[in-house]
């Protein structure tokens, strides 16, 4: 079955929340006329990026009828946008709506918040704790929602796959590092091969959405591409302009691949589980939990000990 998702790089207006919600409205108008079944915006796509003390002016609660009413009026199509959101709580996240029908699908808030180089996001806004796959009824069954900087940490959407997700939506604002040099170029090839040993590895389809656009010196790439289950490109838009591309996704290969390279059922969640206790027990320096009693054979393997000493003949010789 083909799935024909849309994704919407466009500049948005810092800090001015109406004239945003009018351009989401008019490309995802375009988006619906030409057929999608999906359409991706980017990361902050209802506000801009540099918002620093801007955060409450542009925050919108997740049940916002404004939010809630894009993509109302064409029921069959789902939509994800990036928003600042404001919780219950008055926490500010940088947030991904999925929406179908006036109806609010799934909600990701960014985990990782960038505060190196360019970055400065743990300032402003507040991380999000929770890892899911959104359930969306056939063909895609479950799709990972994530935010730009959660996909350079592998185990969010490896996660999300183990979880049940068949596509991978990331949404970004990702600003380039002086356009045009090499550095700049450098940069975009890491992001698509990430992208590619995800899919690759995940057998699973990736939804890229950037945004373009200038805001206060910082000039972001675009770049938005599709990617198939095998790491494949099924659509790329142009670097540095506005654009809609369409791309269509065959869920049969979804199927096919995950038949061909039967990686994500045989990944052991069980031993990642029981290593990571351990990890997480021995960097804090407490007691190891009971399940990680050593049994007979792995009281064989090397232990901490016996690594100690191999590090000591290391240096003697």
């Amino acid at each position: 079955m083909e799935v024909r998702i849309a994704l919407a790089q466009l500049a948005p207006h810092l800090g001015d929340l109406d004239a945003n919600l009018a351009l989401v409205n008019n490309r995802l108008a375009e988006a619906v006329a030409a057929g999608a079944d999906l359409a991706v915006f980017p990361e902050l796509a209802l506000t801009g990026y540099l918002l620093q003390d801007l955060v409450p002016d542009v925050a919108m609660r997740a049940d916002d009828p404004r939010l809630l009413a894009i993509g109302a009026d064409a029921p069959g199509v789902f939509v994800a946008v990036g928003f600042v959101e404001e919780t219950r709580a008055r926490r500010f996240c940088n947030s991904v709506a999925l929406l179908r029908g006036g109806r609010i699908i799934g909600l990701h808030r960014k985990v990782y918040l960038p505060t190196y180089g360019l970055f400065d996001e743990g300032r402003f806004t507040r991380a999000g704790h929770q890892i899911r796959a959104t359930e969306v009824g056939d063909p895609l069954h479950k799709v990972g929602l994530s935010v730009c900087e959660d996909f350079w940490h592998p185990f969010l959407p490896m996660l999300q796959v183990q979880d049940g997700a068949l596509l991978l939506i990331n949404v970004a604002a990702g600003p380039a590092r002086a356009p045009g040099s090499a550095a700049g170029l450098a940069a975009i090839g890491s992001w698509h091969k990430m992208q590619e040993t995800y899919a690759l590895l995940g057998t699973v389809a990736i939804a890229f959405c950037n945004r373009v656009g200038n805001e206060e010196g910082l000039t972001f790439w675009g770049g938005s591409r599709l990617l198939g289950p095998d790491g494949s490109v099924l659509a790329e838009a142009p670097l540095y302009e506005e654009a809609l591309v369409m791309g269509v996704l065959e869920t049969d290969d979804l199927r096919m691949q995950r038949y061909s390279l039967p990686l994500v059922g045989d990944e052991r969640l069980e031993l990642v589980r029981r290593e990571v206790d351990r990890i997480v027990a021995e960097r804090a320096g407490l007691p190891l939990p009971p399940d990680l009693d050593l049994d007979a054979e792995s009281a064989a393997l090397p232990g901490p000990e016996l690594d100690r000493e191999l590090d000591r003949e290391v240096e003697r010789a």
